[in-house]
């Protein structure tokens, strides 16, 4: 009775005592969790020293944007914010002069 005080209620019986386990019981401590491991994105422009962001450089640009034609975000392509600022006023000056597509073709 002692030792039934002292342990802390957990959300499922079959669960292991500490942390509860995630949807379906594949979090970290569930059966079969495995640990995501994301790796940390590093800005592309940064690691390879480049300053000027060309509006005239349309390979470089067409990489962040989609296929739809919508800027990708940084927190998917990992550049940092002082090159995604430079990156998205490229691309939009690219656009104006119709060097890039503002939206797809269906």
């Amino acid at each position: 009775m002692a030792d039934e005080a002292t342990t802390t209620p957990s959300l499922r019986p079959d669960a292991p005592a500490g942390r509860p386990s995630g949807p379906g019981g594949r979090g970290p401590g569930g059966p079969g969790g495995r640990k995501f491991f994301r790796r940390k994105k590093v800005c592309k422009f940064c690691t390879e020293k480049i300053d000027a962001i060309s509006y005239r450089d349309v390979r470089l640009l067409q990489g962040f944007v989609a296929e739809r034609g919508k800027i990708v975000p940084r927190r998917l392509t990992g550049v940092c914010t002082t090159h995604q600022r430079r990156l998205t006023r490229a691309i939009k000056q690219a656009r104006n002069i119709a060097l890039l597509p503002f939206a797809a073709r269906f």
